[in-house]
């Protein structure tokens, strides 16, 4: 008869870390920005197998002595050079099948940036590293890996509710724009039109009028904002 252990030292000495199948775990990237009045995702061309000249996302494995979001934050860093920058917890992809090597889980996170904070390039696994519109890689025109399309959907859907009840479009900001393209910001995340003194109504308690205006279009000159959410309070 097995003899039981007398405390939770002794269990845990004793403990089997064999009897069951071990599996990784990674954090995978969705790190979105708008460019060219797209809402478009950073993807890497794989330069491995499997999945090989198949885009994917960027993604590191977690490691032992670090949290999750730790992972991202590096992930963040080593791919993309960025740091302190919007970034949320996704969802977790646990597919059976989604890794042809072994089991992963993968805990997305989503990322949003003005274009101009990308410092992107090709890294030793990958052999180009560009934006590519979202509406691209849903539809099937490019060959993805793993079921990094399936990820890339659901931030899309993720992205479309929670600018109607958040502030989250501002994460694709500078800290200063204008209004015409915040607008064009929101619809083209929202998928719909909307009119100009709605939107003005929403946005203008979270921003302050800089004194500044853009002068480059050639057209009327439109004035500068900043965020600020504390004084809608």
């Amino acid at each position: 008869m097995k003899k039981e252990p007398g405390s939770e030292r002794e269990y845990l000495e004793s403990y089997n870390h064999d009897q069951f199948k071990k599996m990784s775990v990674a954090t995978d990237l969705l790190i979105l920005t708008i460019e060219d009045d797209r809402l478009k995702v950073l993807m890497t061309k794989r330069s491995e197998y499997p999945f090989k000249g198949h885009w994917a996302l960027p993604g590191v494995f977690v490691g032992m002595e670090e949290t999750l979001e730790e992972a991202a934050v590096r992930g963040l860093k080593e791919e993309v050079n960025l740091e302190n920058i919007y970034l949320e917890q996704l969802y977790t992809f646990g597919g059976v099948n989604r890794d042809p090597r072994l089991r992963v889980i993968s805990v997305t996170y989503m990322a949003l940036t003005p274009p101009e904070k990308l410092d992107f390039k090709a890294g030793n696994r990958v052999t180009e590293a560009k934006l590519i519109p979202v509406e691209e890689v849903i539809g099937g025109e490019i060959e993805t890996a793993f079921d990094h399309r399936e990820i890339i959907r659901y931030a899309k859907w993720r992205l479309k509710n929670k600018v109607e009840y958040t502030d989250i479009v501002f994460h694709f900001f500078p800290d200063m724009f204008t209004l015409p393209k915040l607008q064009k910001a929101y619809e083209i995340i929202a998928e719909k039109k909307v009119y100009k003194t709605n939107f003005r109504k929403k946005f203008m308690p979270v921003v302050t009028d800089t004194g500044l205006e853009d002068r480059s279009g050639g057209k009327r000159p439109s004035r500068y904002y900043c965020y600020r959410p504390e004084e809608k309070s």
